[in-house]
């Protein structure tokens, strides 16, 4: 009777807890590795110099999120709220420079890489490779935090001694595809965890075309330490017009645009980590 017992509170901890502690740091405080994270087809993928990506139309549901609870249940979560037509998913490695800590950024790196993520003024500017046109095309004109939803009043980005586990901004970004537009960011940070997500408060037009409806794009950026590599999770979601073209217009965009948020992370990371000393 007693081994019975101890077999269920080892059951029950297994089902539990094991979960949790798998989705976060090493308990003591060493980084995942990237097998803990991703396949071994996708690892040597990325090390081969490929990203690994997906696009899916329909009912489409996440194929290439990271082994990370934390992140799992906020892509869910996403999707259950918004019930897209599309998902565009994107996978990039990040190696860091030599002077880097190497089995887990420290309290100042992580502190330095999220001010730099938490920087929106840094998304102007950035550029794209365009399907339709086959050249780069700039991202966002503009881009800057505003004090509120309905506000247009532009504020400093914000700065942090130490990451909070949630923040939210309110941003316009004048977009050369989509116009001039209200997003809603949000930020979430756990050990060895970066959240950035978007939604568009305003609809994203082309033209005289609603592509997106207001509170139709979910875009994610994550970003998950693994020693001395960090790997990027790109991800947008999207209820897409319903016509053939523009579905298939929003769909090569947005598999752009997610390409371009990883470059921006990769000029962010370049500079927080070159700020090291």
């Amino acid at each position: 009777m007693k081994h019975i017992k101890s077999k269920i509170i080892f059951t029950v901890f297994l089902t539990t807890f094991l979960p949790f502690l798998l989705g976060i740091y090493a308990l003591d405080g060493v980084a995942p590795s990237l097998e803990d994270l991703i396949s071994a087809e996708q690892i040597a993928a990325l090390h081969e110099g490929e990203t690994p990506s997906a696009v899916q139309f329909g009912s489409p549901l996440p194929q290439l999120v990271p082994q990370n609870e934390f992140l799992r249940q906020r892509m869910e979560a996403m999707r259950l709220d918004l019930g897209p037509s599309v998902i565009v998913e994107v996978l990039d490695l990040y190696k860091k420079p030599a002077s880097a800590t190497m089995t887990g950024w420290t309290d100042d790196e992580q502190a330095r890489l999220y001010n730099n993520l938490i920087a929106i003024s840094s998304l102007a500017g950035v550029q794209y490779l365009s399907p339709s046109r086959n050249t780069m095309r700039t991202l966002y004109e503009s881009s800057f935090v505003v004090d509120g939803p309905s506000s247009k009043k532009p504020v400093a980005d914000p700065v942090f001694s130490q990451p909070p586990a949630e923040l939210r901004l309110y941003t316009r970004q004048k977009d050369l595809t989509f116009g001039d537009n209200t997003y809603q960011y949000e930020f979430f940070a756990e050990p060895g965890l970066f959240i950035i997500t978007q939604k568009n408060l305003t609809a994203l037009t082309v033209g005289i075309f609603t592509a997106v409806g207001r509170n139709n794009l979910r875009s994610t950026v994550a970003v998950l330490d693994a020693g001395e590599y960090i790997l990027v999770y790109a991800a947008a979601m999207v209820k897409a017009a319903a016509l053939p073209r523009m579905r298939d217009r929003v769909s090569n965009s947005f598999t752009s645009r997610t390409k371009a948020g990883i470059q921006w992370f990769n000029q962010q990371a370049d500079k927080a980590f070159a700020n090291a000393d």
